[in-house]
């Protein structure tokens, strides 16, 4: 990465924490939210559409997964927090039914599949990794931290926003994911 990139997600991370954002989660209001600030994706919002390349080079939409439970995460190689919680990450992909549920992985990193697909390799990762060089979409939903990630149910809903690394294999994440394949079926 160079030292620009470096350099703009330092003083992005900084903005955030300055602006208080923390490692929580949004929980998912009764409401709606109604007015939504351009870039930023609530609890209970449309998760929005987008296509991205994956490790193939084949073009992958939101959309195409819907019926199932998607775990949304913004990452990037550089990421310490990103790379800590991967492995819980795949043990959650390997233990959940494919039918009901997808983890996306978003790398917000530059220069693609050159270090994404070492990372791969290197974490035995199995789960779809998706290329948003740009940020467009990391934009688009407000990712102004890593990892930043999203619960979306069935219908396309976004119905959990966790700021910061989890342990995906936890009982806790398993029983989430379990809660929203039951509750938006």
């Amino acid at each position: 990465m160079n030292h620009f990139c470096k350099v703009f997600f330092c003083i992005v991370i900084l903005a955030g924490i300055a602006w208080g954002l923390s490692p929580q989660v949004e929980a998912s209001p009764l409401v709606k939210q109604t007015k939504a600030e351009p870039g930023v994706i609530r609890v209970g919002d449309e998760a929005p559409n987008f296509m991205l390349r994956d490790m193939s080079g084949n073009m992958k939409s939101l959309s195409q997964f819907r019926g199932k439970v998607i775990l949304l995460n913004f990452w990037a190689t550089w990421c310490g927090p990103c790379r800590v919680e991967m492995p819980a990450m795949e043990q959650l992909y390997r233990a959940v039914s494919r039918n009901e549920f997808e983890i996306l992985a978003v790398s917000t990193d530059p220069q693609g599949t050159v270090v994404t697909r070492p990372f791969q390799e290197r974490m035995g990762l199995t789960f779809p990794i998706l290329h948003d060089a740009d940020f467009r979409v990391g934009l688009t939903y407000g990712a102004r931290t890593l990892p930043l990630t999203f619960m979306v149910d069935r219908r396309g809903i976004v119905r959990q926003k966790i700021f910061g690394a989890r342990d995906w294999d936890s009982p806790a994440a398993r029983d989430l994911i379990h809660e929203l394949m039951k509750s938006s079926s």
